[in-house]
């Protein structure tokens, strides 16, 4: 019965969305595939605002729809004297936007699907969005309708003054555009508030819909479609030009003809081809779908035809995941992680090694666009365990190979890998050069309990054994560096420094936990005895050490003091049971009196916090409720802050203000809780993929 109760509530949550807006996404995800390709609109209706890149920068794309004669816009804010069709619904669900558009006379279902199935790898890697248009008349009588779509060149470019060119490729059943920048400077530009500057833009629309496809100037394109319904047939634009130059655009018209009460669908394929995608180690290596020799000749005929099979397939795992959403977390659990689903896999880049393997690397958005950096993985982590092992292995893979490498001289893990696109070596604190402002125990410590967790999704150790010398390595530096950390940084290095970091401390004695647990699960039965004796005896003196009254400390010698302590979480998941439960809980009930409107701050020392640890804390609570005390003012935040951007994690609790931080892929940490029912991560796992082959190695 409560079961039923839940999922009753979680419908009555998304019917309430898309018929009242009851939730205020900050910003809603449509084109949403890697770090470049990023589309967002941060409005509460389609037509009050331009897309954007998720970096804030304008990537208009707008749609009007004719009616009799009569043009409405439906998509972007121009032509603002354009009349808009009235928004009346808006949902998001992790692999789709839904838009409802209405008059007295049609209705319209505006769909984005982005068929991010990580089941799928092949079709996860696709950089392919479907757009599709449901019309259907509402009044008994039979409607001529004309629907127009464009989309800007400035999705090929870093910066509006740079030049485009285009061209319509020949590609079987397929009316097609597409667009770039003339120099292609493939991989040449590294940094955080970038957007591509190298590869095509393609537009594309089956020939069966009889569509119009072209490249324009946008007022002219417009101006037509407005006056006609069709556009222009006489297209003698010189190229390449700059793309602010008229704002060059591709787009489609469709002309359906007369609408009756039966559903008339239209629908295309926006996507970017972007050549090669990662530098990594002075290789430069393709996305994911292109390993096999395929280019987007062949990608969007293959697209084209698995359309419906795709867009069932899309419906079927969103219902499903919000379902078990709801069940772990409740309604507005579901809500708030259905809506960064798609946040945190496009912060990554999905590419193949030179052997063929997986590899998958993630941005520092809005951070310092570091890529790999190992404690965004970590925050992220829960998504990848509970969706595939296969892309645990790809993430993690690139740190140990670089780790094992020559290159890297210290005991402790790295920090980062370089700056996105580039992975050719770490740029953050001392660099590879010193041990001047790196993360040593944070680092050290994610990796293996990143490494153990992996362990636990497949049954082995094998990939740990595969690694083993980097770990035992590392698991020495923690038994002699980590009950008591020095004076360094952690995860949370906005904050500063911190000497004897009782939150880090935790994570170290975890990792030894862990350690014990993968000596064990490969055979070295003494020397897991032996590590499990020691962490359980750092876990003893910590709990003497860090206890003040009714909570722990900030740090050990920092009395009056306290702090989430989020890297407790995994003592329960993998049931490792170093720290007493009651320990634990009584952590919980201290936070409970400590949280402001919009959250759980950090620590005593500011008033900001992290949604992404709010909710590794919320998940070590025993009660339900106790859980959704502590989660549901992430989703208040959500509703609430001023700032229109992809989820923020950072931010004041007091006000839901931003501090920084937009688009990041750490909030993928939202989905720990669905980690704390075994019966629904073991269901998730065996959904997902694995490998099981080797990787190419990196080179020096």
């Amino acid at each position: 019965m409560k079961r039923v109760l839940i999922i009753s509530s979680l419908l009555f949550l998304f019917v309430g969305i898309s018929k009242a807006q009851q939730f205020r996404f900050p910003s809603v995800p449509l084109v949403a595939h890697d770090p470049y390709f990023s589309i967002w609109s941060p409005a509460d209706r389609l037509y009050d605002h331009e897309t954007v890149h998720w970096t804030g920068k304008n990537q208009p794309m707008h749609c009007m729809v004719r009616i009799d004669g009569k043009t409405f816009r439906i998509m972007g804010s121009y032509p603002s004297q354009l009349e808009p069709l009235k928004q009346t619904g808006l949902a998001v669900y992790p692999t789709r936007t839904v838009y409802t558009f209405q008059n007295k006379l049609v209705n319209i279902q505006m769909l984005f699907t982005t068929p991010s199935l990580v089941s799928d790898l092949d079709v996860l890697s696709r950089p392919v969005t479907y757009l599709s248009w449901k019309i259907r008349s509402i009044d008994g009588m039979d409607h001529n309708v004309q629907l127009y779509f464009d989309c800007s060149g400035e999705i090929a470019i870093n910066s509006p003054e740079q030049s485009l060119k285009w061209d319509s490729p020949s590609i079987d059943g397929l009316q097609t555009v597409r667009i770039g920048n003339p120099d292609q400077p493939i991989l040449k530009r590294k940094g955080d508030d970038l957007r591509i500057d190298w590869g095509y833009a393609y537009l594309s629309v089956p020939s069966n819909q009889k569509p119009q496809v072209v490249v324009g100037e946008r007022d002219n394109l417009m101006k037509s479609f407005m006056s006609s319904g069709v556009l222009p047939s006489d297209n003698t634009l010189s190229q390449p030009r700059p793309a602010q130059n008229g704002w060059v655009s591709m787009a489609t018209v469709w002309s359906p003809g007369k609408v009756s009460s039966d559903e008339t669908t239209c629908w295309a394929m926006l996507a970017y081809d972007d050549q090669y995608s990662i530098c990594y180690f002075g290789t430069n290596l393709q996305a994911w779908w292109r390993r096999n020799g395929m280019d987007m000749n062949g990608l969007l005929p293959q697209a084209a035809k698995e359309y419906q099979k795709l867009i069932t397939a899309c419906a079927s795992f969103d219902d499903e995941l919000l379902k078990d959403l709801g069940i772990v977390g409740g309604s507005k659990y579901a809500a708030m992680t259905s809506l960064v689903y798609r946040q945190c896999l496009a912060a990554h880049k999905l590419v193949a090694d030179s052997k063929g393997m997986p590899l998958i690397f993630p941005k520092e958005n809005f951070s310092n666009g570091c890529i790999s950096t190992v404690d965004v993985i970590y925050p992220a982590s829960p998504f990848f365990f509970l969706f595939s092992a296969a892309l645990t292995k790809a993430v993690l893979q690139p740190i140990f190979a670089y780790a094992a490498s020559p290159r890297w001289k210290f005991p402790f893990a790295p920090h980062d890998l370089g700056t996105y696109p580039l992975a050719t070596g770490q740029v953050y604190g001392g660099g590879e050069k010193n041990e001047e402002d790196q993360m040593p125990v944070e680092e050290t410590g994610n990796m293996i309990i990143m490494t153990t967790v992996l362990a636990k999704m497949e049954g082995n150790a094998n990939y740990a054994q595969a690694n083993w010398p980097v770990i035992e390595k590392w698991s020495e530096y923690l038994l002699s560096k980590g009950f008591n950390p020095e004076n360094q940084l952690c995860t949370d290095d906005f904050a500063g420094h911190l000497a004897h970091n009782i939150n880090l401390s935790a994570k170290a004695i975890i990792a030894l936990g862990c350690y014990s647990k993968l000596c064990e699960m490969t055979g070295r039965k003494d020397k897991a005895s032996e590590i499990r004796n020691k962490a359980e005896s750092m876990a003893k003196n910590w709990v003497s050490q860090a206890t003040e009254g009714d909570h722990t400390r900030l740090a050990f010698d920092q009395t009056g003091t306290w702090s989430q302590k989020y890297n407790l979480v995994w003592d329960r998941i993998l049931g490792l049971n170093l720290f007493p439960n009651e320990v634990i809980q009584r952590e919980i009930q201290y936070y409970k009196t400590r949280q402001a409107e919009f959250g759980l701050p950090l620590d005593n020392r500011e008033r900001y916090t992290k949604n992404d640890w709010i909710t590794w804390t919320a998940t070590m609570a025993d009660k339900p409720e106790d859980f959704r005390v502590l989660f549901d003012p992430i989703y208040h935040f959500a509703d609430c802050t001023p700032q229109r951007v992809p989820v923020s994690d950072w931010y004041i609790t007091d006000n839901a203000y931003m501090v920084g931080f937009q688009a990041r892929s750490v909030v993928g940490g939202f989905f720990i809780k669905m980690l704390s029912d075994q019966t629904i991560w073991s269901k998730w796992i065996a959904k997902g993929t694995n490998i099981t082959n080797s990787w190419a190695p990196i080179i020096p």
